[in-house]
């Protein structure tokens, strides 16, 4: 069993308090590793060692920021398929899908800043003779970043990249389930030689590290993934004492199928849409609406997918589905499963735990469920489950498939499938989501603002938008005479 440390001056140091939390694996039930349960005294050491050491960071050369992140995202590629085993062991999911979505794209989250920093502009606007306007963008200071346990070094890093791209410093609290990664970055950050102090990585639960942070008087603005609850009482914290925020939070994403769609390529994305990474994510498209003429081919051909999935051991070969990340969540997705029977729901495929032989046999396994038969309004249909469980519902027309779209308090994606492009092109116009995929689902340019309407967040993450949003705009006009 390992136990990990805080990252706090550049150094690996334990909580202050000497106690642990418990890291159980998932798939198996068992305690594999210990947690710092850290509190106030750590975060406030963290920003402290990132207050002191702002000043050099935000004047050092932009070329030396982007030099050190690539090398940040050289390591995490040289390093890929341990960072990748760490990350199916912790989270539960399956070992193709760290090595081939979560890695990968944590190395990009830093490749990526380190560039778009260097290419990051301000605007100029002239009076005439009289006077010239320029905008300057500056560090905010020290800034808390907090992410969730589904995508955990995939979305540590969307967050930490850009704040010290843009020269800020940082503390930094991953999920207590999910730490063993941010761990690692850790040691990665100190192999590159980042100055000690820059990140600071703060292990521990949100009600006593997470509430320190968002609370603490030097932390400038919190960047914040996860429940959209948990997100209210951030902002109910950060927003009396004006920190910026930025806010991605829930989701019950519809995924729209017309009936001129290239039913191929719906009907297998919508197979990944609905079950990657056991549905534990933000964008999983888990109200499906089909156009009643395909509604029952659509039906019958997703069921036939969805039952050819493979439950098993995530660090096995033949893992489409992996476990849930916990007892207790295993129990909330399973209470949502009662529920759609309650609320007049037929389970069509799924509803079960699964109970796999010898390593995982205590595991928190559920089988892909499919249900039909619910009504728009349903609690199923309007609360986020974030598990392997989704809901079919025919629709007639355009408006009916838009209304039901925009039912939810949520808007974080939606998906559209059809051959018509004005009609896709409409409905973009008319859901009230922060994310339209056309014809497609998880395709991401880094470039793109990200993030939700509604009770899906406040705030945009991605390229300059999040270059913004980890600066302050300093507007400065010259007098010219005349």
């Amino acid at each position: 069993m390992q136990r990990i440390t805080n990252y706090i001056a550049g150094e690996l140091v334990p909580p202050v308090s000497g106690r642990y939390l418990e890291n159980i694996e998932p798939a198996t039930g068992r305690l594999f590793s210990e947690v710092p349960d850290s509190d106030s005294a750590d975060i406030d050491r963290a920003a402290a060692a990132a207050r002191t050491a702002f000043p050099a960071w935000a004047e050092a050369p932009l070329e030396e920021r982007s030099r050190l992140l690539r090398r940040i995202a050289d390591l995490i590629e040289a390093k890929a398929d341990a960072l990748a085993r760490a990350e199916s062991v912790d989270a539960g999911k399956p070992l193709s899908a760290a090595r081939q979505v979560d890695i990968p794209r944590a190395a990009a989250n830093f490749q990526f800043f380190s560039s778009a920093i260097q290419h990051f502009f301000s605007e100029s606007h002239a009076m005439g003779s009289q006077a010239l306007n320029y905008t300057l963008r500056v560090p905010l200071g020290v800034v808390g970043c907090i992410s969730p346990w589904n995508l955990p070094l995939y979305l540590f890093t969307w967050k930490v990249a850009p704040a010290l791209a843009a020269g800020n410093t940082v503390v930094a609290k991953p999920s207590e389930l999910t730490p063993m990664t941010a761990f690692y970055l850790s040691e990665i950050c100190r192999e590159a030689g980042l100055p000690p102090g820059v990140l600071n990585i703060v292990h521990g639960t949100g009600a006593k590290a997470g509430q320190r942070l968002v609370e603490h008087p030097n932390v400038e603005a919190i960047s914040f993934t996860g429940g959209t609850q948990t997100g209210a009482r951030i902002a109910q914290t950060a927003a009396p004492k004006f920190k910026k925020l930025s806010l991605e939070l829930g989701g019950k994403n519809p995924n729209i199928i017309f009936a001129d769609c290239d039913f191929e390529r719906a009907v297998s994305t919508t197979v990944r849409s609905s079950f990657f990474n056991q549905g534990e994510i933000c964008l999983s498209g888990s109200r499906i609406f089909v156009e009643r003429p395909i509604y029952e081919t659509f039906r019958d051909e997703f069921l036939r997918r969805t039952q050819a999935l493979r439950v098993a051991d995530p660090l096995s070969g033949d893992c489409d589905v992996g476990a849930l990340i916990s007892e207790s969540h295993l129990r909330k997705v399973l209470s949502y499963i009662d529920l759609a029977q309650t609320e007049g729901g037929r389970i069509l495929t799924g509803g079960r735990q699964v109970r796999l032989e010898g390593r995982c046999e205590n595991g928190f396994f559920v089988e892909p469920t499919i249900i039909e038969g619910l009504s728009p309004d349903c609690r199923v249909n309007q609360e986020e489950i974030f598990g392997p469980v989704v809901t079919l519902m025919p629709f007639d027309g355009e408006d009916q498939a838009v209304e039901y779209a925009n039912s939810t308090m949520y808007g974080l994606s939606a998906t559209v499938w059809s051959e018509s492009l004005k009609r896709c092109h409409r409905l973009a116009n008319r859901i009230h989501s922060g994310v339209i995929w056309i014809n497609c689902w998880l395709l991401r340019d880094l470039r793109t603002p990200f993030g939700g309407m509604k009770q899906s967040g406040v705030g945009r993450e991605g390229g300059f938008e999040a270059l913004k949003f980890f600066t302050e705009a300093k507007n400065v006009c010259v007098y010219l005479g005349g």
